[in-house]
């Protein structure tokens, strides 16, 4: 294998699919990258079994060829070259010349054979996305996932379609977070369950997209322009296509809750209040709110339109605050986590934020006004007088 290629289209294919290598691997050569060439391009990937990456880009190939090596030491390499053209050629079987100007650097591999293969999917339903509305779903949905694998479908996102929309769908149990993307690029019926991993991977490949501005010929793993989206789905798998790049996971085995049924139909009470506000606020009363588990009580007020922030009685202190909204229904009260609040407000950029109120006993509803296709939901805490 020999190969010549500019050092930024290495490292930003390198970077790319590192994001597939865990910090836990179960076998040494996972934290390898496989470096593949042929015809006019080089392809480079990257797996942990459960995610695999893969991605490409033009390169002036002598001799095709393919070898894993370290991406800790391939990264390192690529990272601290200012160099701007690298050649890199195997030697002796499983070496890596990597030589450019004023660099010459030999990195130990394998193998590719001794390499985990990694199967193209076989597609059953596929279509096609926007990134833009992708990545604001991605953006507004992932972080309410379950962090934790207990419980193995609330650690992924529920992706379904409804009335020819597709919807993303994650909780934890405790909060909710769903997203309508319009689109009438879906042929038939959608319902499976991604790992939330994979998705919060695929958000910051996307947002790689978006802040990319000295793309040239497209010569490079990413392009300026974001391209649509493509999918594919198995049964047991998706591969996501961005242009050159390739995202391919296992999806998680199991029955997504019955979300519908926790969102209550009947609310008495609209609060609308401008989130910097309300962002300030929570952030100063966690201090307190956080030694009661995250408890803090909300109380509006028809009266003045009102509503009126308080922690409990803590042996650190004791926080309260009112605060201007406008309001149109009921006066209402109700406890909620001061994280799982700013955790919300922090994916808010929206200057005006809603919390819908039925009562201390159901969910508090949160609508931004600028975008219809969101829902957030918070679970109530018992209020602590």
């Amino acid at each position: 294998m020999k190969f010549l290629c500019k050092t930024s289209n290495l490292l930003q294919a390198l970077n790319l699919v590192s994001r597939a290598i865990s910090n836990q691997q179960a076998l040494p050569i996972l934290g390898n990258v496989l470096i593949k060439v042929e015809g006019k391009r080089c392809q480079i990937s990257a797996t942990d079994l459960e995610l695999s990456i893969i991605t490409s880009f033009e390169a002036n190939i002598e001799n095709e060829g393919s070898i894993t090596v370290p991406a800790k030491a391939i990264v390192n390499f690529a990272q601290y070259n200012s160099d701007e053209e690298v050649l890199l050629e195997t030697s002796e079987g499983t070496q890596l010349k990597c030589t450019s100007a004023h660099a010459k650097t030999v990195i130990a591999g394998e193998a590719a054979s001794e390499y985990p293969t990694i199967s193209p999917i076989k597609k059953e339903t596929t279509f096609s996305l926007e990134a833009q509305p992708l990545l604001e779903a991605l953006h507004m949905v992932t972080f309410a996932s379950a962090k934790t694998t207990l419980r193995p479908v609330l650690a992924g996102v529920y992706v379904h379609t409804e009335k020819g929309n597709l919807i993303l769908v994650a909780t934890d149990s405790y909060r909710l977070s769903e997203y309508t993307i319009h689109t009438d690029t879906i042929g038939g019926d959608v319902s499976c369950i991604i790992p939330a991993k994979v998705l919060e991977e695929l958000k910051s490949i996307l947002s790689s997209f978006k802040g990319d501005k000295k793309e040239k010929n497209g010569d490079s793993a990413l392009k300026t322009s974001s391209p649509k989206i493509e999918i594919a789905l198995s049964t047991q798998q998706i591969e996501i296509n961005i242009g050159s790049t390739q995202l391919l996971s296992r999806l998680i085995d199991g029955k997504f809750p019955d979300y519908k049924q926790i969102i209550p139909d009947n609310k008495t009470t609209k609060a609308s209040i401008k989130t910097r506000n309300l962002s300030t606020i929570a952030k100063r009363m966690h201090y307190f709110a956080k030694e009661t588990n995250n408890n803090l009580t909300f109380t509006v007020r028809k009266s003045d339109n009102t509503m009126h922030i308080a922690t409990p009685h803590t042996q650190a202190g004791r926080d309260e605050a009112t605060l201007d909204i406008e309001l149109t229904g009921e006066d209402n009260k109700i406890a909620l986590s001061s994280s799982y609040l700013l955790d919300f407000l922090a994916h808010v950029d929206d200057d005006v934020v809603q919390m819908h109120l039925t009562d201390s006993m159901h969910p508090a509803v949160f609508h931004v006004p600028s975008n219809e296709n969101l829902l957030h939901l918070i679970m109530p805490l018992r209020i602590q007088e």
